[in-house]
């Protein structure tokens, strides 16, 4: 079974997306959907699933499409179980009827129609339906003893894996996934690439993660220039294959400006001789060279570069001494002790859920510790990027981004202000938008272009990477890899940590924190977590 876009057009206030778009995803293939934030990769998901209407053309889909739901609050009162199991709406369907015909005096008519429900829920394999969302369910990290529980009384980042596993269940023939690695760790999404590279319909999915889209896809579906060109192969042969393309664009582009300028010269210097026809055949060949008006690109990196302050830290960054912290009589950090020396690059990986943000937090000296200490070396200087953005901007005024950066940043120049800014894609009005408008994107694109005001000597981030697009975790990973001072990271990105970590703090499912003295590949060689 196959996707086919039938010249799909959509148009939002000021913007084409896409325009006159045909193509067809095919069975057995598994699509990267890319293009950076604002392109339309969510909106073309939308339109697939029929949430949100093209401008103009339609979509023809196969009969059992499984999809990445985003509404955890409609699904509040329902068991964890019945959640994945409504993944496959003809056998959810033929259930509940089913079970709300026996609760009825069974006569002649109903008994046939219990004849016929029984039949669809074998079609289905409705009899082995909970067996298999509870394997969907141990593979995504979920505990067995949430799977009768009520999806509201589970942690949000639980209720998006169990949505995920929905999306998952029922053998779909087409599965179309947005940012399923959100809410996922590194082992739930190592279990999902595996499950995704033996899933034989059609799959359709975007990620900011490289490494996943790397992993899974077997073409990648690029939204640029107002419409979708589908290359063969994953996501770093697509950027070499448009990186080559551009090359010979410009090549071609420089070209043929050479050879206008010199029949320019030809016909400024024979235009009023006895040579008319030769400069009338030169007059053609140049409207012939002349650019025709095309498409703009819609690609845009922002350019991130973290400049140390002038005060360089001593040999030893931190002592981290028997830290300990709990919440609501759980203990989250068990006396961990660890040393952090100038110019490490620290990886803070594990499970969600296990004290990743609460560890980062203390470190950047924005939470105290129940017991223990965070001794920072001789002239520490720390910039902090939150998981949550509300930690330090708050949206809830009037306050342009401009504003905030410049309240956040006293004594810096304007021009300074607004480099910065335009290096973080916030260009021209851009910069002006008021703080309640921007998107996650944008929010994490502003607080790096105010740590990149900042001074410092060290970066605690965490999970940076969670909103950006492709493009921008990129410039987010050079622009870390670069820096020559002390960088702690939490991320699930793993191109990320392999690029930029030499060495991991790692939280194990056992609860054990371990400081590990090598890079993440040898992690996972010395203790064999995948």
């Amino acid at each position: 079974m196959t996707i086919t876009l039938d010249k799909i057009t959509k148009k939002i206030p000021g913007k084409t997306l896409f325009e006159d778009v045909t193509t067809t995803f095919n069975k057995g293939k598994r699509y990267g959907l890319t293009g950076p934030n604002g392109s339309g990769k969510s909106t073309l998901i939308k339109i697939i699933t029929g949430t949100e209407e093209p401008s103009s053309g339609k979509v023809i889909l196969p009969e059992r499409v499984g999809i990445l739901r985003q509404n955890i609050e409609d699904f509040h009162n329902e068991r964890v179980i019945d959640v994945v199991v409504q993944g496959n709406k003809r056998l959810w369907d033929a259930m509940q009827e089913r079970d709300a015909l026996y609760e009825k005096e069974i006569d002649d008519e109903v008994g046939m129609r219990l004849g016929e429900l029984e039949g669809i829920v074998a079609e289905e394999d409705g009899y082995s339906a909970e067996t298999n969302a509870e394997i969907l369910l141990k593979g995504m990290g979920i505990p067995a003893e949430y799977n009768d529980r009520k999806m509201g009384t589970i942690p949000n980042d639980m209720q998006f894996k169990v949505l995920l596993c929905q999306a998952l269940f029922g053998d779909p023939q087409a599965l179309l996934l947005d940012e399923p690695t959100n809410h996922l760790d590194l082992e739930a999404i190592s279990w999902l690439e595996n499950f995704l590279f033996n899933y034989k319909g059609v799959l359709i999915v975007t990620s900011h993660d490289r490494h996943f889209l790397n992993s899974v896809t077997t073409d990648i579906a690029d939204i640029d220039y107002e419409t979708i060109i589908v290359y063969p192969g994953n996501y770093d042969s697509m950027v070499d294959t448009k990186s080559a393309v551009r090359e010979r664009s410009e090549q071609d582009a420089k070209s043929k400006e050479k050879k206008i300028a010199q029949l320019k010269d030809f016909v400024a210097k024979f235009g009023a001789g006895t040579r008319a026809s030769q400069v009338q055949s030169r007059l053609k060949e140049i409207d012939r060279l002349q650019p025709q008006e095309q498409k703009k690109s819609n690609i845009a990196r922002p350019y991130i570069r973290f400049i140390p302050a002038e005060k360089s830290a001593g040999k030893i960054v931190m002592k981290i001494e028997d830290l300990c912290k709990g919440y609501d009589g759980h203990e989250v950090i068990k006396h961990f002790s660890a040393e952090i020396d100038k110019g490490d690059k620290i990886g803070v990986i594990g499970p969600n859920g296990l004290g990743k943000s609460t560890l980062l937090k203390m470190l950047a000296g924005a939470l105290a510790p129940d017991q223990g200490k965070v001794q920072f070396g001789h002239q520490v200087i720390i910039s902090y990027f939150p998981q949550d953005h509300h930690d330090i901007i708050d949206k809830s005024g009037a306050a342009t981004a401009y504003d905030w950066l410049r309240e956040a940043r006293k004594g810096v120049y304007d021009q300074d202000i607004r480099s910065s800014m335009g290096k973080m894609l916030f260009s021209g009005d851009d910069a002006f938008k008021p703080l309640k408008t921007l998107s996650g994107g944008e929010t994490a694109r502003l607080i790096l272009a105010y740590m990149m005001l900042q001074e410092h000597n060290v970066l605690i981030l965490d999970e940076p990477n969670n909103h950006l697009d492709l493009e921008s975790v990129s410039a987010l990973t050079w622009g870390l890899n670069e820096y020559k001072e002390t960088v702690i990271v939490a991320c699930h990105d793993r191109t990320l940590i392999d690029t930029v970590a030499t060495k991991i703090i790692a939280f194990e499912p056992n609860g054990q924190l371990r400081f590990f003295p090598g890079p993440y590949s040898e992690y996972l060689i010395r203790f064999g977590n995948k």
